[in-house]
């Protein structure tokens, strides 16, 4: 079985559009952040319920965006994208972003997703202690998280050490269960990539093989860069999409 594993699109739909070309899998899961940032959250939204998820979470941007929190944590740029986002919105979509799951969610008995951390979905992944702490709050083999819109492989024997990996384009990451090895995977960020690549990221989990691959795909930046601009939003969520971070 070959799992797409999607998350932080943030309202991006010619990178959500670009990752999804000439991809071969079965399934789909979604970690969240759907909207946000982006100018395009209803085609997104659209696009993501075609899909048909075996598996989706929601995001902080998008619990935000259904009126569920106020989003006071975030700042300034975040809650005026994600103010704007609330008043173009459809009400179905604003419904099926109500409706998403909290996470972690277990699915195939074998997979977790969440958004954050498996602990708190509003949690980032970056201290080492976090990562040591998050294996604790899940019992499958893999948990895929999103959130911090940097793709990494974490791997764990259950005790202090972790194995840390950051993944190249188009590597190939084996996961081998022996040794009770368990893993965190971080996708990355198909609509705002973080890691100073601006192409938008995803990976493919293939269950019988037991590896994840990641893929990047360049997208018209400067399309969805003018999207976000006509649509009155701060220049600065448009320049960043070429920096990738």
């Amino acid at each position: 079985m070959r799992i797409l594993i999607l998350s932080d699109i943030h309202g991006n739909l010619e990178a959500l559009q670009a990752i999804l070309l000439g991809l071969e899998y079965q399934q789909v899961a979604v970690l969240g952040d759907l909207v946000g940032y982006g100018a395009n959250p209803n085609e997104v939204i659209d696009l993501v319920r075609q899909l048909n998820p075996i598996a989706i979470v929601r995001g902080n941007h998008d619990k935000v965006a259904a009126g569920i929190s106020e989003g006071l944590d975030f700042n300034a740029t975040a809650l005026e994208a994600i103010r704007w986002t609330q008043n173009r919105l459809t009400e179905s979509n604003r419904d099926y972003l109500h409706d998403l799951p909290v996470g972690p969610m277990v699915f195939n008995d074998s997979i977790t997703i969440a958004h954050g951390s498996p602990m708190d979905e509003e949690e980032y992944i970056f201290q080492e202690w976090i990562a040591l702490r998050s294996f604790q709050y899940f019992q499958t083999p893999i948990c895929f998280y999103g959130h911090s819109h940097v793709p990494m492989v974490i791997g764990s024997c259950g005790g202090s050490d972790l194995q840390v990996h950051l993944p190249k384009e188009s590597e190939i990451c084996r996961l081998p269960q022996e040794n009770n090895l368990r893993y965190l995977i971080n996708p990355g960020s198909v609509g705002q990539p973080r890691d100073n690549d601006p192409r938008a990221c995803a990976a493919i989990l293939d269950t019988d093989a037991e590896e994840i691959r990641y893929v990047r795909a360049a997208y018209d930046v400067s399309a969805a860069q003018e999207r976000i601009r006509s649509a009155g939003l701060p220049d600065y969520l448009a320049d960043r999409l070429a920096l990738g971070r």
